[in-house]
């Protein structure tokens, strides 16, 4: 049978009660599961006798069932009696305006349906002119029971054995959510479901609240995202300490590296052709002997090997994850769960008759997706190549200056400035990118929110890879590749060449870049963004809560908040996707070019140990607990995983073979030396030039040394 239970605070005698902790109903025994916000308008106008110094109270309704006035109120009514208290002063409230009154009959239509579903529901009385309300849900275990019955839920027929149930809040709150979001009654003119109401803005939000104790109600999907950042950061330990020992290698071997030495001798005269026309002057070969030396620190043997190793480590990793998701499943009871399709046309309106989407209408959709994602990318290399004009036009400029140590640093300054560069217009598109990833994925119209969440995954992850890395693979394959030569270079601009590599290689620069951009968004980005946004969402909601006009006829002030008005202030959960994403591109840093930056993964680990904490201190303090949702692995992740594993083979190759000058050491040392050793390297892999050769008007001005040079390298 229903029970009516209509509990009217303002009438005489009855006191208000608060839960303790504000987790449960104001009679202190039903625990509130899950919470709707929504913000009211109306028209108020002041009447009738009370004290001025008293406010109208908030008045609690708490309902399981069909909402009924108590019998003395409707005799009291019967008989033209004032039901209010002669204490409280009254807040005559006007009639609403069309567009609240059509949000206020909706709510009551979808309460309603509520309570007849089963569930309980208590509400605050709108006695101000404007404010924010709360709807309290509480689900009886009776309707859980019968729709773990309906969801046919496995169940022990008998306790044989002694298993820890894992997720039972999960389960109650996932039983909720499900329960909120199934569609109206027929009656209804649209069927909406929660998120339409909210999109609609009928309720702001909805949320359950944080319990006190956590270890369970985050939900399977989150604890699996915990679970493969704890794995993935205890596999950075070995990858780690080998690193080290690559880098100490490097260190140990410099004083015995023959090309670096051979590099830095005065004695040998190498004399180099300008970098650039008219300005620049012949250079001897031996001012780049702290590039050459600090070269050698990322490319040598060990390096190779550190290559290799990085790549069984990620199928390593790989391995272990299928493993440890598998003991995962069957510790939480994930084993037989199958994945329940929620229809994601639905989440926002779904018309009484339901039609069928057809490849017409959705031509247009993929048709301005593949232009905007085309166009993404294009603006992504557009950036790259300003970015390679302004290295070429400063470092042009520098070469100019009357400034002897500017000359001298244009290197390491055009590299760090352009490289600072690289990092801002990352960040800053990559924000971009995952709002238009968003609103293209929206204008597909999946059929399900799986096929949704998959979709935006794949097109947000295109565009910040692509983002990411493309700066790292100009310089990785194709700065230094099309310079031309003395008497014939390549021009960009009429007056500007072609960028070079320094003389010991571009594994040098690629290492300053990888690892910039490596820590400066591991820091800023997935560090500081990641609890400071927060912070300064929930402050600037705090501050619009606060607003004069919001604090009218407030009685609450005084009060000690309840949980679900401190659960508002947080922010959303929007989602793993962010996680993830930072994690992903972070696992592509270790691995595609990890043989130009050994210790890539030392500074994975170190970001990592901080992110678990920042992550667990977000989710419990900083933002709104997410609904509980069970998943029995990682998703689309694990194939980006397994992608990224695969082709950072193909690319630490390629580094090795064209980057790096291990391959043509190989070549001269076995096919060219005399006696078997790097002794003459240098001096092989430089050609000679006749500088009578160099054009009209391209050949050093005012240089000292122009009549002593007849050849340069």
């Amino acid at each position: 049978s229903v029970i009516n239970n209509y509990l009217d605070g303002a009438q005489v005698g009855v006191t208000e009660k608060t839960s303790p902790g504000g987790m449960h109903f104001r009679d202190s025994k039903r625990k509130v599961d899950y919470v709707l916000a929504y913000h009211y308008r109306k028209c108020s106008s002041q009447s009738g006798g009370g004290s001025p110094g008293l406010l109208h109270r908030p008045v609690a309704i708490i309902s399981n069932g069909e909402t009924a006035k108590s019998q003395p109120e409707q005799q009291q009514q019967q008989h033209g009696q004032d039901v209010s208290s002669p204490d409280v002063e009254v807040v005559d409230l006007g009639p609403l305006d069309p567009l609240e009154e059509a949000k206020r009959e909706q709510r009551d239509e979808f309460e309603r349906n509520l309570m007849e579903a089963g569930l309980e529901i208590e509400k605050d009385v709108e006695n101000k002119s404007q404010g924010l309300s709360f709807v309290r849900i509480h689900a009886p275990w009776n309707v859980l029971s019968r729709e773990a019955e309906f969801l046919k839920i496995k169940m022990p027929t008998k306790k044989t054995y002694e298993i820890k149930e894992e997720g039972g809040i999960v389960k109650k709150l996932s039983k909720i959510w499900h329960k909120l979001t199934e569609p109206l009654q027929p009656k209804v003119p649209q069927q909406n479901s929660i998120n339409t109401l909210i999109v609609n803005n009928v309720y702001e939000t909805a949320y359950p609240l944080h319990d006190v104790g956590i270890e369970k109600y985050f939900g399977e999907k989150i604890g699996m995202y915990f679970a493969w950042l704890g794995l993935y950061t205890e596999f950075l330990i070995p990858s780690s300490v080998v690193g080290i020992i690559v880098f100490l290698y490097g260190c140990l071997t410099i004083e015995s590296d023959i090309p670096s030495k051979e590099m830095c001798d005065q004695h040998n005269a190498f004399t180099m052709c300008p970098l650039c026309d008219k300005t620049c002057d012949y250079w001897n070969l031996s001012s780049a002997c702290g590039t050459a030396r600090a070269s050698h620190l990322f490319d040598n043997p060990a390096t190779v090997f550190f290559s290799i190793f990085m790549a069984l480590w990620a199928t390593m990793f790989l391995e272990n994850w299928k493993r440890l998701q598998m003991r995962l499943s069957y510790f939480w009871d994930l084993t037989g769960l199958e994945e329940e399709e929620v229809s994601f046309i639905e989440t926002f309106t779904v018309p009484d008759e339901k039609e069928k989407l057809t490849w017409k209408d959705r031509t247009p959709g993929y048709l301005v997706n593949f232009a905007s994602i085309l166009f993404m990318i294009s603006l992504t290399f557009s950036i790259v190549f300003g970015v390679i004009v302004y290295r070429i036009t400063t470092a042009a400029a520098l070469s100019m200056s009357t400034n002897g140590s500017s000359r001298s640093n244009v290197r390491v300054t055009v590299t760090a400035t352009a490289v600072i560069i690289n990092l801002v217009v990352i960040l800053i598109l990559d924000e971009i990118y995952g709002i238009v990833a968003k609103k293209l994925t929206e204008m597909e119209i999946p059929k399900t929110e799986k096929a949704f969440e998959e979709r935006l995954i794949m097109k947000a992850f295109l565009l910040k890879f692509v983002n990411s890395y493309a700066p790292i693979f100009y310089v990785a394959f194709f700065k230094g590749r099309f310079v031309g030569r003395p008497g014939h270079y390549v021009y960009v601009f009429p007056g500007y060449r072609m960028e070079e590599c320094a003389p010991g290689g571009c594994l040098m620069e690629l290492c300053i870049q990888l690892s910039i951009i490596m820590l400066g968004k591991q820091l800023i980005q997935n560090n500081i963004f990641e609890i400071g946004v927060p912070k300064l969402k929930k402050m600037f909601r705090k501050l619009k809560d606060e607003r004069p006009e919001t604090k009218e006829n407030d009685s609450n002030l005084s009060k000690q908040p309840q949980q679900w008005e401190l659960d508002y202030v947080l922010e959303p959960f929007t989602g793993l996707t962010p996680e993830y994403m930072e994690m992903i591109i972070q696992f592509g840093f270790v691995t595609l070019f990890v043989a130009s930056f050994p210790l890539a993964p030392v500074f994975a680990l170190l970001n990592n140990v901080i992110e678990v904490r920042l992550d667990a201190r977000k989710f419990v303090s900083e933002l709104r607990r997410p609904n509980a949702v069970r998943a029995k692995d990682i998703g689309i992740w694990f194939n980006i995983l397994s992608g990224i594993g695969k082709f950072s083979v193909i690319i630490n190759a390629f580094v090795i073979s064209v980057t790096s000058d291990f391959i043509p050491r190989l070549v001269y040392q076995y096919a060219y030396s005399h006696n078997g050793t790097m002794h003459g390297f240098v001096n092989h892999t430089l050609s000679y030039f006749n500088v009578s050769h160099f054009k009209a008007g391209t050949q050093p001005e005012s240089s000292p040394f122009e009549y002593q040079v007849s050849f340069c390298r």
